[in-house]
């Protein structure tokens, strides 16, 4: 019972439709931000850097780019028998501009090795109908759209710079609903002027929504960012990795059993992470996690869908979401 599953990881859910493992890379298009150019704001959200959660790679092909993290899985001990392969276009906005440009980035990816499907990741103002269809028409038996929420709380977003509302993330949610395209939510614990309750509202929030998929994340201080210099001024502070802890399995209790957890913290690249150091450790971190969904006796969907009984009892033991 002591490695006993308490939640729905990516890794466990691709691994029941596709028979074996299926592994994410990252692919940077390139893509910019209208949080950025000066259609909304020129400095970005607060906790944006310049890669834009990207790899760095944006100058490169897709091909070129599937090469090296290909190469790279190949020679870890892990991974190297992986065969499939989840092509992630991740930084900035990868809807924005015309219809036609994410027509191109869907094409782009077809015809790479091992390719079982694609997340796209990008802002909830900036989607429509045109693109979500190009979404819903994608080729391969995996598609998942990737929306940065958040928060629910407009106030919050106003703060982080972030451009949007949280009417913009529902409108966003139920247009791809309508064309059966899946949605990720992007949540952060720990925002600037939230509590831990608000991050709870915001949960909540996310579990009301048609969404199949969520990643929680703990808001670190990235270098060179709006957020760098409020903390470097006593204006913001991180949350500890208890605080985190605790508020991460409080939400799991909260989200739906059905609901796909694609992550369960945050994942700094190397030189990016300002504060507070214990982000690094995320190993760490979700082991405090399912340690503590265990002392607690608590699951996904504990307090939603699933009081009763936990409806991971039967699997395999706990993995990471990436």
């Amino acid at each position: 019972m002591k490695n006993m599953k308490r939640y729905r990881s990516l890794d466990s859910w691709l691994r029941a439709r596709h028979g074996e493992k299926v592994q994410k890379i990252p692919l940077d298009a390139g893509s910019g931000c209208p949080n950025r150019d000066g259609t909304l704001a020129a400095g970005g959200c607060t906790f944006c850097n310049a890669l834009g959660s990207g790899s760095g790679r944006a100058r490169e092909s897709f091909a070129a780019q599937w090469d090296y993290w290909h190469g790279r899985h190949a020679r870890s001990p892990r991974t190297k028998n992986v065969r499939l392969f989840l092509g992630y276009i991740q930084s900035f906005t990868n809807t924005y501009g015309p219809a036609s440009r994410l027509a191109s980035l869907l094409a782009e990816l077809e015809g790479l090795p091992g390719l079982a499907g694609a997340s796209v990741g990008t802002r909830p103002d900036c989607v429509d109908e045109e693109k979500m269809a190009l979404m819903a028409a994608a080729p391969w038996p995996e598609f998942w759209l990737e929306l940065g929420a958040q928060s629910c709380r407009d106030s919050t977003l106003r703060r982080i710079n972030r451009g949007h509302s949280a009417a913009d993330t529902e409108r966003a949610v139920h247009l791809a609903a309508q064309h059966g395209v899946n949605v990720c939510l992007h949540l952060m614990a720990g925002l600037p002027g939230e509590r831990g309750d608000d991050f709870l509202e915001t949960v909540r929030w996310a579990a009301s929504l048609p969404i199949q998929g969520v990643k929680l994340h703990n808001l670190y201080v990235p270098h060179d960012t709006a957020l760098e210099q409020e903390w470097a001024r006593g204006g913001y502070r991180p949350m500890e990795q208890e605080e985190y802890v605790e508020l991460a399995a409080r939400a799991l209790t909260i989200l739906p059993s059905t609901v796909v957890m694609h992550r369960l913290c945050a994942d700094p690249a190397p030189g990016e992470l300002a504060a507070p150091a214990w982000a690094m450790d995320k190993g760490i971190t979700v082991m405090h996690l399912d340690r503590l969904l265990a002392y607690n006796d608590w699951w996904q969907g504990k307090r939603c869908d699933a009081p009763d009984a936990n409806p991971f009892a039967q699997e395999a033991g706990a993995d990471t979401p990436r």
